[in-house]
């Protein structure tokens, strides 16, 4: 297995390298992560679909607190039309984990703001606000670096 330049797999949030995974379809793509993923040395995910949810989606947003409180079952997260879509999330990030642990992943590049990914901030009653998203949370709990990315 082909490994990132300081000897580890990295994740991405596959919504940074082109790929439809955002909840509205925008794609957005950042050249230099489209090709570490190109040359084999990261591996994009989305861990909202891996959590169960469709694409396109409703806006989702934390209800109290930030992702720190989601995992610790002190918040949850609803979707724009009301839907409690907390487990979606949890599910997702902990697939996330999976995978990163199962590649020795060690740097995980996500999008900043998000209600999962986000690192610096996150979504609370859809409004950007400090504090980190669901899977940035859990994957600095388990010692993986974070790298932020609008």
């Amino acid at each position: 297995m082909v490994r990132g330049e300081y000897g580890k797999m990295i994740i991405i949030s596959a919504c940074l390298v082109g790929l439809p995974t955002r909840y509205d379809l925008e794609v957005v793509s950042h050249p230099h992560l489209v090709e570490l993923v190109k040359k084999g040395l990261a591996i994009p995910l989305c861990p909202e679909q891996l959590g169960g949810l469709s694409t396109p989606r409703s806006p989702s947003t934390i209800e109290y607190g930030d992702g720190e409180d989601v995992v610790n079952a002190r918040a949850r997260i609803i979707s724009s039309e009301g839907v409690d879509v907390t487990e979606n999330f949890l599910r997702g990030a902990y697939a996330v984990l999976d995978t990163a642990r199962l590649v020795s992943a060690e740097e995980a590049v996500l999008k900043e703001g998000s209600p999962s990914c986000g690192i610096n901030y996150t979504n609370r009653g859809f409004e950007r606000i400090k504090g980190m998203g669901v899977l940035s949370y859990l994957l600095h709990l388990n010692g993986i670096n974070l790298r932020a990315v609008e």
